[in-house]
């Protein structure tokens, strides 16, 4: 990991999806910025409590190593499901959302996370691309129905990918958040594992599978990174409590 006021380059995670060619993603890691502990050091959020201008340089670092037609559009993210359009007026940044849409090349879907789950998705043939912040509040309230929807593409011709996310063995929840899950899908119980503490483990990456399945969308690969288990390259609220976001961006050609 770079330290913080390294010249590094942001280092970022590409997808490897069966995504069209037009159609440009990629997932920021923690190192290559110049955030001091405990948001060392590609720190993304400017709502943390990090320094305004390392945030600003870390994004502008970021900007400069994915080569973007623009500034991301940064959301607020409030754990809901609302969806973004970027191409309708008013949505040009700060919008309380927890998705974001474009059909049109050169404006840049991101969403912010540190343990819940981006979830990428293209269109096949490249008309349409969104990112959705899939936390299991988002999925149970259903973001990802939301967003499929709103994108307007058959869900048989969409790509997805899921991101970097606290994973099974590291996601303790209540059973209010089975419940929650079960309320809609009976079968969503094989996401849930007990634990010795009467508590359950929960499975995001296999609940984001389940209701994209659901909707119909086939294609979805990702999903095999824990954000908890790795944090030389991954921030993790769960593991961490202060710490910096990482970004999940989309965007089109």
């Amino acid at each position: 990991m770079s330290g913080p006021g390294a010249a590094a380059v942001p280092e970022v995670l590409m997808p490897e999806w069966p995504a069209p060619q037009a159609v440009r993603a990629a997932f920021t890691l923690r190192g290559g910025g110049v955030s001091a502990a405990p948001f060392d050091s590609l720190n993304l959020g400017a709502h943390v409590g990090d320094s305004p201008a390392a945030v600003a340089e870390n994004r502008r670092r970021v900007r400069a190593r994915l080569q973007l037609p623009a500034e991301p559009v940064w959301l607020e993210q409030v754990h809901g499901t609302r969806v973004a359009d970027l191409d309708a007026a008013g949505e040009e940044g700060g919008s309380a959302a927890d998705a974001v849409l474009t059909r049109r090349p050169g404006r840049v879907c991101a969403v912010q996370v540190a343990d819940c789950m981006p979830v990428l998705l293209a269109a096949r043939d490249a008309s349409a691309v969104a990112v959705a912040h899939a936390g299991w509040r988002g999925l149970a309230g259903g973001v990802l129905e939301a967003t499929v929807a709103k994108l307007a593409v058959a869900p048989g011709e969409l790509f997805a990918w899921l991101g970097p996310a606290i994973s099974v063995r590291h996601f303790e929840v209540g059973g209010e958040v089975r419940a929650a899950f079960l309320a809609n899908d009976p079968e969503a119980s094989t996401a849930f594992q007990p634990n010795a503490r009467g508590r359950w483990q929960c499975d995001l990456a296999l609940l984001a599978r389940r209701r994209l399945a659901a909707l119909g969308v086939a294609e979805v690969s990702g999903g095999a990174w824990c954000t908890y288990a790795d944090p030389a390259r991954f921030f993790s609220f769960r593991r961490d409590g202060r710490c910096g976001r990482m970004a999940a961006l989309i965007w089109l050609e």
